[in-house]
């Protein structure tokens, strides 16, 4: 018999139905690389299963019980988008700051080439509206690998790649910000929150600077051994409460975040 699946990704939806049940996963998974340009190393199929544990590449699509036209929800980047925006990740088990880069990356905004590739982002990319700005809002855009979600660590559901509090700090977030993020449709289902418009890396540049080539900000990793001592989100949403109450927002340095809460809370 034939297998037809969905498969979720990029903000868009891919259509297989050329499989049968004698395919494996791994045959699925290269189907879906002639679709969408990701590895079948790079995927991650979630909620794919076989009893209650993720479906190894060698499992036959036909012992999944899948029924028709079900959807699943693929996590991955093609090779060239993570080479200009991902960097490996360190080999430690710390948790970085959102914030901790040099003084030199905030001088690259007004670079030359820098200007060129937003033109031309502005110009080619398409934002697809899911839910419609608010009056008054200020508009948050949040990075989703290693800053709301980590993509690479070992765990078998979605939710286990969260980083802790993420559905608090929406929630909060929300009150007095639109949301923007990363492709990411865990997020688009909470009753507490609402995405203004996701975007995926065809959106994304590269920025290099002398000292560090790539800049890459990787705060959250190894979800596994983090998810217990990471609290980075809670004290975020607080910041971010307290600078929802300003005007303008240029003369801050967000690098410096826990510093102006801290002075904040004093008073």
């Amino acid at each position: 018999m034939s297998v037809s699946v969905i498969i979720k990704w990029g903000g868009q939806e891919y259509s297989i139905s050329s499989l049968s049940e004698e395919d494996t996963v791994l045959d699925l998974k290269q189907s879906i690389k002639s679709l969408t340009g990701v590895l079948p190393e790079r995927q991650k199929l979630l909620g794919l299963k076989i009893k209650g544990k993720p479906a190894e590449d060698e499992v036959k699509l036909g012992s999944l019980k899948l029924k028709p036209n079900t959807k699943i929800m693929m996590m991955g980047t093609r090779e060239e988008s993570l080479e200009d925006v991902l960097a490996p990740p360190p080999d430690n088990d710390d948790v970085v700051n959102d914030f901790d880069i040099e003084d030199e990356v905030i001088e690259v905004e007004n670079r030359e080439e820098n200007l060129a590739k937003i033109a031309r982002r502005v110009k080619d990319y398409k934002v697809e509206e899911l839910n419609p700005p608010r009056e008054g809002k200020k508009l948050l855009v949040l990075d989703v690998d290693y800053t709301l979600f980590d993509h690479k660590s070992c765990a078998e559901t979605g939710h286990e790649l969260m980083r802790p509090y993420l559905h608090e700090f929406l929630t909060s977030a929300y009150e007095d910000y639109d949301i923007v993020t990363q492709f990411l449709y865990l997020l688009t289902d909470n009753p507490n929150y609402k995405i203004t418009f996701m975007l995926d890396s065809a959106a994304m540049i590269t920025v290099h600077t002398p000292k560090r080539g790539v800049v890459e900000i990787r705060p959250f990793m190894k979800a596994h051994l983090n998810r217990e001592k990471d609290r980075e989100l809670s004290k975020l949403a607080q910041y971010l409460k307290e600078i929802a109450k300003l005007d303008d927002l240029s003369g801050l340095n967000h690098k410096h975040w826990e510093r102006y809460l801290s002075k904040r809370q004093q008073h």
